[in-house]
């Protein structure tokens, strides 16, 4: 045997373990692929239902935001009406009262001036009467 040979038989022994070194990869390679399918095939069945559940939340939580938000805006909006009616009547019963106000304190300020007018009116009297009375009294 030359030595040629015993190298080509050993490139070939080498070239038949690659071979079947790649085969087996190969093989494992599919296996794992199958069984990846498989398990991504089981979470998308398994998540499906909570991906729909989580969907049918969001939608009841937009509605329920746009029903709050609705009532929002028709609670503004009654207590914008409702300030506007408060400030209409207080504005009413302002005017209700002060007016007849205003008119009682004018006859009030009249009384008192004709009250006024009456003492120094009895006061002017009162005074000459008794000016009178000292003057009679010296005169002798």
């Amino acid at each position: 045997m030359n030595w040629s040979t015993v190298f080509l038989g050993i490139i070939a022994v080498a070239m038949l373990a690659s071979a079947i070194v790649q085969v087996a990869v190969l093989i494992t390679a599919g296996r794992i692929t199958r069984r990846l399918d498989r398990i991504a095939a089981q979470v998308e069945r398994d998540l499906s239902p909570l991906i729909a559940s989580l969907n049918a939340i969001g939608q009841d939580a937009a509605k329920a935001a746009s029903l709050a938000t609705a009532q929002v805006e028709r609670v503004d909006r009654l207590f914008g009406e409702a300030a506007q009616r408060l400030e209409a009547t207080l504005g009413v019963i302002q005017t209700a009262i002060s007016a007849p106000a205003r008119e009682g304190a004018a006859l009030m300020v009249g009384f008192r001036a004709a009250l006024d007018a009456l003492r120094r009116t009895v006061a002017n009297r009162s005074s000459r009467s008794r000016s009178g009375d000292d003057e009679d009294a010296l005169f002798i």
